[in-house]
């Protein structure tokens, strides 16, 4: 399975390590034609206003829509969970557009507020997962088709809809693998 990073900026290595620990090819999106050459994208931490704007710059942001809306699994972690945000709280600007659901940019405060902490998500994994909060956003509100996975202090941090996962916080920066596998069964269904 080839499973593509967007490599624009932020943690793309990471997740690439992970994908390939887990025994899959991955791919370093950083051009259109290489959107045909994937079975999924990762949309990975970074900052979501840079990312935007490298995806228009580059032409990549229609058809990532498009192969998105067409039933490719897509997962955003921090500020990829912006880029496939419907809203962003007090910002005019929407990046993909894609997931029913509304967040708050930096909810946590500034890069000094950052954080780790272990949470349940039964649907993820048995065992407590660790979960790295970096000027993380989180969900302020989500549509009927949406579900939450994981709530922090009673922030919406882990949200799935059919093909679309989104999590504040940052997995691939753990040793923790629970949610690429559980990214990966998406992938596979």
């Amino acid at each position: 399975m080839k499973i593509g990073v967007l490599g624009f900026q932020g943690a793309f290595l990471e997740h690439e390590r992970h994908i390939q620990q887990l025994g899959h090819q991955a791919v370093d999106v950083r051009y259109i034609e290489q959107l045909d050459q994937i079975d999924a994208i990762i949309l990975p931490g970074g900052e979501s206003t840079t990312m935007g704007k490298l995806l228009d710059r580059t032409g990549m942001k229609e058809p990532l829509i498009a192969k998105i809306k067409a039933g490719m699994p897509a997962w955003g972690t921090c500020a990829g969970m912006i880029l496939l945000a419907e809203r962003i709280e007090n910002d005019s600007v929407k990046h993909l557009g894609l997931m029913d659901i509304t967040v708050r940019r930096n909810a946590y405060g500034r890069q000094i507020d950052s954080f780790d902490t272990e949470c349940m998500i039964p649907e993820v994994s048995s065992e407590p997962i660790p979960l790295v909060f970096i000027r993380a956003p989180f969900v302020t509100e989500v549509g009927s088709g949406v579900k939450v996975l994981c709530e922090v202090n009673g922030n919406i941090v882990a949200v799935r809809q059919g093909h679309l996962l989104g999590t504040s916080f940052h997995p691939e920066l753990t040793n923790n693998l629970s949610f690429l596998r559980y990214f990966i069964s998406m992938i596979e269904k």
